[in-house]
């Protein structure tokens, strides 16, 4: 009996933001009138998404540097990341840097399978060079110095990745809450903006 009464009200209540938000049929078109008070709604809907619409710009941004991370050699990649990124105020030579470093500190602390002293050298080294200066130092090294380097690069955006899609997908339960659909939110967001997509 307590959980009809909670279902009845779940239903009351989303019955209730339903008609706040003008929404009959949620696959319906958001209304086209200009009015004020429909631009009113509709402030408030697109307000819902701007969470998710930044973290989906993010993706987005994540995304293509991984590409390039995956498509240019390990020396050209910072140049790369400033070419196609020239308004970002990210500094991807360190950037690059540190997760080399961290990466490094990781084989040699947690996997053992690189000598402490390769930290040294990874640290005193630019990353343009690093492969070709571990390569000299470690001529019977039997890995890919270049292979474990891009793998710390490739996990690194893979792991930002799946957070900002993680991100997202917390974004669009909160909106499914409310009683209204993501796609139908996402939709008066674009509208509301001028975004054409």
């Amino acid at each position: 009996m307590a959980e009809q009464k909670t279902k009845r009200y779940l239903e009351l209540q989303m019955e209730e933001l339903k008609a706040a938000h003008a929404v009959t049929d949620e696959t319906t078109e958001p209304p086209k009138k200009n009015t004020d008070h429909t631009r009113s709604k509709n402030a408030e809907i697109a307000k819902m998404y701007e969470d998710a619409a930044e973290y989906e710009a993010d993706l987005k941004g994540f995304e293509e540097e991984l590409e390039i991370v995956n498509s240019n050699e390990l020396k050209n990649i910072a140049a790369a990341l400033i070419k196609q990124f020239p308004e970002e105020e990210r500094d991807y030579a360190q950037e690059l840097r540190t997760i080399l470093e961290a990466g490094w500190t990781h084989y040699i602390e947690v996997e053992q399978t690189h000598p402490a002293e390769q930290l040294d050298l990874v640290k005193k080294t630019e990353f343009a060079n690093v492969v070709e200066v571990l390569n000299a130092a470690y001529p019977d090294y039997s890995g890919d110095f270049e292979k474990d380097i891009r793998k710390l690069l490739v996990k690194r955006w893979e792991n930002l990745i799946a957070i900002k899609q993680e991100h997202i997908k917390q974004e669009l339960a909160e909106i499914k809450t409310t009683g209204l659909k993501p796609k139908y939110v996402k939709r008066v967001y674009e509208q509301y903006h001028g975004i054409v997509k």
